[in-house]
């Protein structure tokens, strides 16, 4: 899950299972209840919905990843000069040198590139809803200046940020970036 219409669409999902109390977080569904559980039945009706119940634990801390990178990219949750290694090890309670590399085996793309492509959609986002110039933009997401950010755009998408302001291009889903 990685915006608030899939934890809407989880939440419907669980309430029709007969769990309209369960906590839905980007990533995570927590029952406040210990009740018998049909597993295969929760797995088809997300499946249906284009989620997926993931029950390997490399699998599950490789989205807890993603999960948290989201959350750092979030429009109410950029910090300033976040470092993304510290960030994470706390987060997860792991060495970040084990995070990196599971990640990097499992998603074929390091945790960096990973929060890179994250935050450029994000400029898509803020660009296309014209709000920001793009030196706001560039504080907004943490960069030091808005020419880092321009280059670094340029560098994802082949694009200048007033290139992909005038030509208004496609974004990728959240949930399509690897």
């Amino acid at each position: 899950m990685v915006c608030d219409r899939c934890k809407m669409m989880v939440g419907q999902t669980m309430a029709q299972l007969g769990f309209p109390d369960a906590q839905i977080d980007l990533g995570s569904v927590t029952l406040t209840h210990q009740v018998p559980l049909n597993i295969l039945k929760i797995a088809q009706l997300l499946e249906e919905k284009g989620f997926e119940l993931i029950s390997d634990s490399e699998a599950i801390l490789s989205e807890k990843i993603k999960t948290s990178l989201v959350e750092l990219v979030h429009p109410d949750s950029v910090q300033q000069d976040a470092n993304i290694s510290i960030v994470l090890s706390r987060k997860l309670y792991r060495d970040y040198s084990y995070l990196s590399k599971l990640f990097s085996r499992r998603e074929g793309i390091s945790i960096e590139k990973y929060a890179i492509k994250l935050k450029m959609e994000r400029v898509k986002e803020l660009v296309q809803m014209n709000q920001l110039n793009f030196t706001q933009i560039a504080y907004s997401l943490g960069y030091k200046s808005s020419s880092h950010l321009s280059r670094q755009f340029k560098s994802v998408t082949g694009l200048s940020m007033s290139e992909y302001k005038k030509g208004q291009n496609q974004r990728t889903s959240l949930d399509q970036i690897v």
